[in-house]
C-alpha cells in the first residue's frame, strides 16, 4: 500500500505536474516499499510527463522501456525513444530503429525517420548489442537480395543463397553474441556449403548443452525442431569422423535424443547401431557386441515410414541375414522394392539384376529388369548401365539400318510429289516412322504389334508368332522425343487388330505395299527366301 508522501505523488501527478509524474513513473519503474514495479504503469507517467517536455522521462523511457512494451503505440513512442537516442542513449536508438524499421517491413512507405533510424542501428551494433547485429545483418540481406536476384536473371540463372559479405560479419557477430536466430542461420550456412568442422565447432556445444538440458529436466518437455535438427547432423558428422574426438558416450546420446523426438535419421542410426551393420548390411567395423534385430527392425521401421528409402533397404539386408532367426527373402524383397520405389539406386539395381536372373522362369521379366536398371542408370549407377546395355541394345547393324533407310526413302518420294498415297496408307508411315526411331528391321517394322509392344519405358520387339527367324528383343525409350513420337503413333494402332487378320493383311500383303508406296524393290537379303513361305502360311 502507498504511504502519505507516495499518496501526495499520486495525487499532483494526475493533477498534471509534470516532476510528479516524473517521480510516480521513477516509482513504477523501480518498485518501491508501497508500489510495486509495473513497467506499463511507469511507461504511462513518464510518457505523459514527456509531452510536457520533461528530459529525464524520455531517457527514462529510452534506457528502460523495452521494445516489445513500446511496440503497442509505436507512432507515439518513436519521437521519445529518438530524442533519448540524441541525448546519446544507444539503447534507445536500437529501440528507436526497431520501431521505425519494423513499420517500413509492414508496407509503410520510408520517411525522414529512415535514414535516421538506419545510422541508430548501427550505433547500437557496434556499440556490441547482439539484438541489432542481428537485425542489421537482415536488413543489408534484404537489401542485396533485388540486386542477386537481377544478376541471376541476366545470367539465367537461379538466385545465389549465400550472404553477401557486408551481412556476414554482422550475422557471425550476433551469433557469436548468443542470438539464437543469429546461431541457427550460420549453422545452416555452414551445412550447406559443406563447411564441416565450421559446423561443428558451433554446434558441438550446443549439441552438448542439450543433452545436459533433456537430463536435467527428465525428458518433459519436447525438443525444438531445430534442436532435434542439430543433434541428428552433429552425431552424423561425428560418426563420419569429423571435427574433434567425441566425447565419451557421444554420438550415441545425441543419436538417441533425436531418434526419440522422430529424427528419421537418428532412427536410421540407431536402427543400423543395434543390427550392428552398415546400410549394405555389412557388419561394421569395430561393431561389437551381438546384434539385436528386433529393435532394428523397430528403428529401421520408423524411419524408412518416414521417407527413408535406405532404411528399407537395410531392412532388406536384415531379412536375407542367415543368423536372422525370422529370415524371410519374401519380406526382404517387399522391403527391396519399396526402397527401389522410393528412389534407391542401389535397390534399383538389385531388383533389376534379380529380374534379370529370374527371366528363365518369367519371359517378361526382362521388361521388368530393363526397368529398374533403367532408373539406377539415370542416378549415375554404372553397374546398372553396363548391364543395361546388354539387356537392350540399340542395334545398329544391317538389317537395323534398313527400316531407317526405307523410312527417309518414303519421307523423299513425299517430297517428289507422292503426297497423295500418305492419307491412304497411315500406317505403314507410321511403322517406317517408328522402325527409325528404333532401329527396327523391316521385318520388325512391318510386324510389330505397336500397343502391345509398347511397355512405357521400352518396346517389347516379339514378331515370332509370324516370322519365326526372329527373336524377341528389347528397346529402350530414352529419350522424351522417342516417348512423344511413341505416345503419337501408339494412337493410331489402337482400336486396329495388327495380326494378319487386321486392315494390313499378311506379311506378304505388307511387304508389298511398302514396295509399291516406295516404288522400288526394296529387297531384303535376310528375308528374300521365306518371304512367299510366311505370307501364304498368314
Amino acid at each position: 500500500m502507498a504511504n502519505r508522501e507516495e499518496l501526495a505523488i499520486i495525487r499532483n501527478a494526475r493533477a498534471g505536474q509534470a516532476a510528479a509524474q516524473l517521480a510516480l513513473g521513477k516509482l513504477y519503474l523501480f518498485g518501491s516499499a508501497g508500489l510495486p514495479q509495473s513497467l506499463p504503469t511507469a511507461l504511462h507517467w513518464l510518457e505523459r510527463a514527456a509531452r510536457q517536455d520533461c528530459q529525464q522521462a524520455w531517457q527514462l523511457i529510452g534506457d528502460h522501456i523495452p521494445l516489445e512494451l513500446a511496440q503497442g503505440s509505436a507512432q507515439a513512442l518513436a519521437p521519445w525513444y529518438e530524442r533519448a537516442y540524441d541525448d546519446g542513449s544507444v539503447h534507445a536508438g536500437l529501440v528507436f530503429a526497431q520501431l521505425v524499421l519494423d513499420t517500413i517491413d509492414t508496407g509503410v512507405a520510408p520517411g525522414p525517420q529512415h535514414g535516421k533510424a538506419q545510422r541508430a542501428l548501427e550505433d547500437a551494433a557496434r556499440a556490441g548489442f547482439p539484438a541489432a547485429q542481428w537485425l542489421l545483418a537482415r536488413r543489408r540481406e534484404l537489401a542485396a537480395a533485388p540486386a542477386r536476384q537481377a544478376r541471376a536473371d541476366a545470367a539465367a540463372a537461379p538466385p545465389s543463397g549465400r550472404p553477401t559479405a557486408a551481412s556476414q560479419g554482422w550475422l557471425r557477430r550476433a551469433a557469436d553474441n548468443g542470438v539464437a536466430e543469429a546461431q541457427a542461420a550460420v549453422l545452416e550456412q555452414a551445412w550447406e556449403a559443406g563447411h564441416w568442422d565450421d559446423y561443428l565447432a558451433r554446434a558441438l556445444p550446443l549439441a552438448r548443452a542439450l543433452v545436459a538440458a533433456a537430463s536435467s529436466r527428465g525428458q518433459l518437455q519436447r525438443l525444438a525442431p531445430g534442436d532435434i535438427a542439430l543433434l541428428s547432423r552433429v552425431a552424423r558428422l561425428l560418426d563420419g569422423r569429423h571435427g574433434p574426438a567425441p566425447a565419451p558416450g557421444e554420438p550415441l546420446c545425441f543419436w538417441e535424443l533425436a531418434a526419440a523426438e522422430h529424427d528419421r535419421h537418428a532412427q536410421l542410426a540407431m536402427g543400423l547401431r543395434c543390427a550392428r551393420m552398415g546400410i549394405d548390411g555389412r557388419r561394421v567395423a569395430g561393431g561389437g557386441g551381438a546384434a539385436n534385430f528386433k529393435k532394428a527392425i523397430r528403428w529401421l521401421t520408423l524411419a524408412g515410414e518416414q521417407g527413408l528409402p535406405e532404411a528399407w533397404y537395410a531392412l532388406s539386408r536384415i531379412y536375407i541375414k542367415p543368423e536372422f532367426s525370422q529370415r524371410n527373402v519374401a519380406d526382404a524383397q517387399r522391403h527391396l522394392e519399396r526402397a527401389a520405389e522410393m528412389g534407391y539406386a542401389d535397390a534399383q539395381l538389385e531388383c533389376g539384376n534379380n529380374a534379370w536372373r529370374a527371366r528363365r522362369e518369367n519371359e517378361n521379366n526382362d521388361v521388368r529388369a530393363a526397368y529398374w536398371l533403367q532408373k539406377a542408370a539415370a542416378q549415375g549407377s554404372g553397374a546398372a548401365a553396363a548391364l543395361l546395355s546388354k539387356i537392350a541394345p540399340r542395334l545398329s547393324a544391317p538389317p537395323y539400318l534398313e527400316a531407317g533407310n526405307l523410312f527417309a526413302s518414303y519421307q523423299a518420294s513425299q517430297r517428289n510429289g507422292s503426297r497423295d498415297a500418305a492419307p491412304a496408307h497411315p500406317l505403314l508411315a507410321a511403322r517406317l516412322e517408328l522402325a527409325a526411331l528404333f532401329n527396327l528391321s523391316r521385318a520388325e517394322a512391318l510386324l510389330l504389334d505397336v500397343p502391345a509392344a509398347d511397355q512405357g519405358h521400352c518396346l517389347v520387339i516379339d514378331i515370332r508368332a509370324s516370322y519365326g527367324r526372329s527373336k524377341r528383343r528389347l528397346v529402350l525409350v530414352e529419350t522424351a522425343q522417342e516417348r512423344i513420337a511413341l505416345d503419337r503413333i501408339g494412337r493410331l494402332f489402337e482400336q486396329i487388330d495388327c495380326g494378319p487378320s487386321g486392315p494390313e493383311g499378311n506379311y506378304r500383303q505388307r511387304l508389298y505395299r511398302l514396295r509399291t508406296l516406295l516404288g522400288t524393290s526394296a529387297k531384303g537379303d535376310e528375308e528374300g527366301h521365306a518371304e512367299t513361305e510366311i505370307g501364304m502360311a498368314a
